[in-house]
């Protein structure tokens, strides 16, 4: 029974499917990120490190884009990109970007810019 239920506990984990309830409402996503930097990885694109200027504007390492929180998630607009938004979950400070109803990226974020951005 043990092996049966770590199998199915192994294979929720695995699915990066999220409930409902353990999204960040927009004001929470805007709490943790604004003013901050996060640094993870996503799934399609690989690694990152972000600052989140209060103003909206993102800072890369050789790029900058627009942030905004919409309807509970999180917004992003890349130069050349159509905006892309995502819903988020919190704990601490570790955030998991989902993207219908799958985690697809994680992160953990970092107060301020210590990248200098």
């Amino acid at each position: 029974m043990k092996k049966v239920l770590l199998t199915i506990a192994t294979s929720f984990a695995l699915s990066g499917s999220v409930y409902a309830s353990e999204l960040a409402t927009g004001e929470q996503i805007s709490s943790a990120i604004s003013g901050n930097t996060v640094q993870g990885g996503m799934a399609d694109t690989g690694a990152y490190t972000e600052y989140y200027a209060a103003d909206g504007v993102v800072h890369g390492s050789d790029y900058t884009a627009k942030w905004s929180i919409e309807d509970d998630k999180m917004c992003w607009v890349y130069e050349g990109s159509e905006k892309d938004c995502w819903n988020a979950s919190i704990n601490g400070d570790q955030v998991s970007w989902i993207k219908e109803g799958k985690t697809l990226g994680t992160g953990t974020v970092f107060p301020g810019n210590p990248n200098n951005f």
